[in-house]
């Protein structure tokens, strides 16, 4: 069986019928999306970059902390998906992970997420003290103190070889759960 293809070759000449198509097969599309994103997170494990664990065990390990400090699913799978950009997109990974799971995930985790490496800046001691403050231009944002906690308690002190982390596969569930989730159309 063949499948049914638009009628155009530019954009501009489409028809709504065509336009609903698109939109029929992203739907489609979407419904193995947590699959894919499972396959993304494996592949970090092969970039191990300069520390001691993969970055494929520092978002495991992240995620883990997140679900033994009694965090949501929601919260606990941005966890796991903090950092997914940062092999295809190393001085944007933060906007790359927040666009993943933005659709899925409510203002607040999608913020952090977004938010995250401002907020880590903090430790890096290479900045500049003006660069490493720069999270403070939130102080008074309604979700400053979930990105310190996120980065305070969860993600800065995930780069432990010794730390008892959860495998992959269990988070799979709950990454398949967000994910059929009905997308949010306001974030």
């Amino acid at each position: 069986m063949e499948t049914e293809r638009v009628s155009f070759t530019q954009m501009i000449d489409g028809t709504a019928e065509d336009f609903q198509l698109i939109r029929e097969n992203d739907l489609e599309t979407s419904k193995d999306l947590a699959d894919r994103i499972i396959k993304h997170l494996a592949l970090l494990k092969e970039d191990d970059g300069a520390y001691h664990i993969s970055r494929l065990d520092h978002c495991l390990q992240t995620a883990t902390r997140a679900e033994r400090d009694g965090a949501s699913e929601e919260w606990i799978v941005a966890a796991l998906l903090h950092d997914i950009g940062d092999v295809l997109a190393p001085f944007s990974h933060a906007e790359v992970s927040y666009e993943i799971l933005r659709p899925f995930v409510s203002a607040e985790v999608g913020w952090v997420v977004k938010h995250h490496g401002i907020f880590q800046m903090k430790y890096n001691k290479s900045l500049s003290e003006e660069k490493r403050n720069l999270r403070d231009q939130y102080l008074d944002h309604p979700y400053y103190l979930a990105a310190l906690r996120f980065v305070e308690k969860w993600d800065q002190s995930s780069f432990d070889p010794d730390y008892d982390t959860f495998p992959l596969n269990h988070f799979r569930p709950m990454v398949e759960g967000i994910f059929a989730r009905k997308p949010y159309a306001s974030n």
